[in-house]
């Protein structure tokens, strides 16, 4: 009996991942191309030629896209920033499904992170789970019964627009990010991994930095545990690397923002790193 495959892609602003993925779940192939800023529609063609290739070489079962910006119900780009230039409005699943003839799966990049820890990690075993993608800037996905919210019109869990405060004009997101972490210790001219392992030793002001941003985290954090009682809430981004120290911080501040003993979500980060969203992509087809 041939083996079918599952392709997955997950597009980013500058590169397209892209991996064959077995029934079990390990990855056959795997590899990456650059987007060349989305130069004369460089996505969709690279998107179309990398899974002719793999359908003229291997029995696919279906395709699965990852992606930046918001998709709509019809698996096109209804809506993306300056970071991938002319993207908007791209027919992804249409196109490839066409091309192909398989089914095709598209979804937004914090979603997929999500679907990919639900399938194949840290929420594995989890019915009712949120994600927070904390990175340049701070993104949401909500699973609830196997199911992704996206909200009415698709723009829910578009935390880092939330709590702004009209004194300094900043947003969540303005304010929790890493990349808002990155220029409070810029004077310090230290990394936030470097930050993080001096604060883990106890070393002032990395310690005071540290709590500081980690109680703006927590702002939003305890919001979201408030409105959604996830069953788990998965920190991501590349500063989940931080593991247990991370949740220690974060659940210090927690403690003084929630009513005690009325949360009982577990909080914890996301293991699958990079592909994450590989797994996510293919969420639909894997079960």
């Amino acid at each position: 009996m041939t083996q079918e495959y599952m392709l997955a892609f997950d597009v980013g602003g500058t590169t397209i991942k892209y991996a064959l993925i077995t029934p079990e779940l390990e990855f056959k192939e795997s590899g990456h191309v650059p987007t060349e800023k989305n130069k004369d529609n460089k996505i969709l063609k690279t998107l179309l030629a990398i899974s002719q290739e793999f359908q003229a070489k291997y029995s696919l079962k279906a395709i699965g896209v990852s992606t930046a910006g918001i998709v709509a119900t019809d698996g096109s780009i209804r809506y993306a920033g300056p970071t991938i230039p002319n993207y908007q409005g791209t027919p992804i699943k249409e196109k490839l499904a066409q091309t192909t003839n398989l089914p095709v799966f598209v979804v937004n990049d914090v979603d997929a992170a999500l679907l990919g820890e639900a399938l194949n990690g840290a929420a594995k075993s989890a019915t009712n789970a949120y994600c927070v993608a904390l990175g340049t800037g701070i993104g949401g996905a909500f699973l609830n019964n196997g199911q992704l919210f996206a909200g009415a019109h698709g723009t829910g869990n578009s935390i880092g627009y939330t709590l702004f405060d009209p004194c300094t004009q900043t947003n969540f997101e303005q304010r929790a990010s890493t990349l808002s972490l990155e220029h409070e210790l810029s004077p310090l001219e230290i990394s936030v991994k470097d930050a993080f392992s001096k604060a883990k030793a106890g070393q002032e002001p990395y310690v005071s930095k540290l709590n500081a941003w980690a109680l703006e985290v927590a702002k939003g954090l305890s919001n979201i545990l408030l409105l959604f009682d996830p069953e788990v809430l998965i920190i991501g981004g590349a500063v989940c690397q931080q593991g247990e120290f991370l949740l220690q911080l974060l659940n210090n501040q927690l403690a003084d923002l929630l009513p005690p003993n009325l949360c009982q979500t577990k909080i914890k980060t996301a293991i699958l790193a990079d592909k994450a969203q590989l797994y996510g992509a293919i969420y639909p087809f894997s079960k």
